[in-house]
């Protein structure tokens, strides 16, 4: 109810010209519980949360108690007037806005549950918005539901914004309003259906997904438009059959991906092995959240990056990315599928549950540059076909069963053909090449990391995954700042990196784990040893207050 009412709102906000950026809450709890979305409205690009509220809809007491301290002076609160909360603690800097709520929706021939549609019919009322556009999108929501049904939704919404009307015109002239709105096309979505439209765009084949928060809703979008698209969606009955499922899918010669939070990725960790061991393309998907165990089931964290680095047992090829935000999730996915045809392994992408649950506002995604490029792959039949042959980039003519092409894919140690071979000299040459892949790839597609801000700053701020969003919002504070956002992890952009953090003044680390695994990255890289650190590990955000403050404290001692 209150995730599909403020994506809703989220929705209407874009569909009357502005961007937004939803950050979301829920316990981990089957019973429920407290639940927040904050929804951050913007004619600018906004990119993060904030600890910072301007109207708060209080559907109980607790989240009067909870977010008091968050509200700003001349802000807003909606209530239930049937609930006779206590507002004292909020009253002298707020605008009151008490409805009926419940009332309403019983007159609007619905239960409850329609109280929240009441109240977004209310809050456009508020800020001025069209009761029309809200109506609409009220109809391509829950036009599904039937006439009757969807009769009652627009009717609750229409009490709410009347109510307002009637009753607060005199108030309203102290609230913000959605004026002068930017008109461009955007999207609103999140990092699982961005990764989901992109793997659809980069010609999936065969998907096979166990459900684990945060990317059970990629499972979601794959499974509505298989037919649509000509792919296949499994679910498996565990994490184990879902990656050799998925290893088998891509031997017969279709692109194939795996998704999965880092519980399961335990599981799929021999996989993810013999995947690099039989040098078969794989696109795994994981979604970051509190570890270890269960943990933090439905919270966020940057605490896998280690783990997938050094996943199994042995050295093999595996090429690691880290999304920043749910456009990069899309385009680095889309690079995924080229990436493990091209180099015949598995590619792993991290998101945070961050990323994962957050919708935002972006421009429609370009794909028309995009080609499915297989690398080094036949379906013809070869004289004298080697699969494990011996190459200068480390990478050989991969065949598939039906060619006619006699070859063995073997989890052991191999020669050219497949068979087990355990010589000292086919074990070097054999690990040479799959190892060489590493290095080709780091010359041929690495991109230069990204540095935003001045190329020279008092301040170096860096980072990866989700972090971007709230950075880049502080970012816009700060002219003597800049931010190195890292999206590759193996291979690594060492000599990129060292360059640009040798020069820095002063650096930062900002990062959602424990023991800032990237700085100890870097300086297992670089020999660069970052001192400063900005961790958490709470399962929320930075948000932009927060990072704001640190650079202001850094600052301040610089001077």
């Amino acid at each position: 109810g209150i995730r599909s009412s403020g994506l809703l709102f989220a929705k209407f906000a874009v569909r009357s010209g502005f961007n937004i950026y939803n950050y979301i809450e829920y316990p981990s709890l089957i019973r429920g519980g407290h639940n927040v979305i904050q929804i951050n409205v913007s004619q600018e690009e906004v990119t993060g949360p904030s600890l910072k509220t301007d109207f708060l809809i209080a559907l109980n007491q607790d989240t009067i108690n909870k977010h008091a301290e968050e509200l700003t002076m001349r802000s807003g609160v909606l209530f239930d007037s049937n609930d006779k909360l206590d507002v004292s603690k909020v009253i002298n800097k707020s605008e009151i806005f008490e409805v009926p709520l419940s009332l309403l929706a019983k007159e609007a021939g619905g239960k409850d549950l329609l109280s929240n549609t009441v109240a977004v019919g209310a809050l456009v009322a508020i800020y001025g918005g069209d009761l029309k556009i809200l109506k609409d999108l009220i109809t391509e929501e829950y036009g599904f539901k039937g006439f009757q049904t969807l009769k009652s939704d627009h009717k609750a919404a229409e009490l709410g914004y009347k109510y307002i009307i009637d009753n607060y015109s005199s108030h309203l002239k102290n609230m913000l309003k959605f004026i002068s709105p930017i008109k461009s096309p955007k999207m609103l979505l999140n990092g699982n259906e961005a990764v989901a439209l992109a793997a659809i765009s980069s010609g999936l084949k065969f998907a096979t997904i166990y459900p684990m928060s945060p990317i059970s809703h990629i499972i979601d979008v794959l499974a509505e438009h298989q037919n649509e698209y000509g792919y296949i969606y499994k679910q498996p009955e565990d994490e184990i059959s879902a990656i050799n499922m998925a290893i088998g899918a891509s031997f017969a010669g279709v692109r194939s991906m795996v998704a999965t939070s880092g519980g399961g990725f335990n599981l799929m960790s021999e996989g993810y092995g013999l995947a690099g061991m039989t040098e078969t393309p794989l696109v795994i998907i994981e979604g970051m959240r509190g570890g270890p165990a269960t943990c933090l089931p439905t919270w966020s964290e940057q605490s896998d990056l280690r783990f997938i680095l050094h996943a199994h047992q042995g050295d093999f090829p595996k090429i690691v990315l880290a999304a920043g935000d749910l456009t990069e999730a899309f385009y680095l996915t889309m690079e995924a599928f080229y990436m493990a045809d091209k180099y015949q392994l598995p590619v792993v992408v991290l998101i945070d549950k961050n990323i994962c649950d957050h919708d935002q506002s972006v421009p429609v995604f370009d794909v028309s540059s995009y080609r499915i490029d297989r690398g080094k792959f036949s379906t013809k039949k070869i004289e004298n076909y080697k699969r494990y042959e011996l190459t200068e980039d480390g990478i050989s003519l991969r065949a598939v069963p039906g060619s006619g092409n006699f070859f063995i894919a073997n989890s052991d140690e191999h020669d050219e053909i497949g068979y087990s071979d355990e010589e000292i000299d086919n074990r070097n040459k054999q690990m040479k090449k799959r190892m060489t892949k590493i290095e080709t790839c780091s010359k041929s597609d690495m991109p230069t990391p990204q540095l935003y801000g001045p190329k020279k700053a008092d301040v170096t701020i860096v980072s990866w995954g989700s972090n971007k969003g709230s950075i880049m919002q502080t970012l816009k504070e700060f002219n003597n700042v800049n931010y190195l956002h890292l999206t590759w992890m193996n291979p690594f952009p060492t000599d990129e990196v060292r360059n640009i953090l040798s020069n820095s003044r002063y650096i930062i680390d900002v990062e959602c784990n424990y023991l800032g695994q990237l700085a100890g990255l870097i300086r297992e890289k670089t020999g660069i040893d970052i001192k400063d650190k900005l961790l958490k590990c709470d399962g929320r955000p930075f948000f932009v207050e927060e990072i704001s403050g640190k650079l202001n404290d850094v600052l301040k001692g610089l001077r």
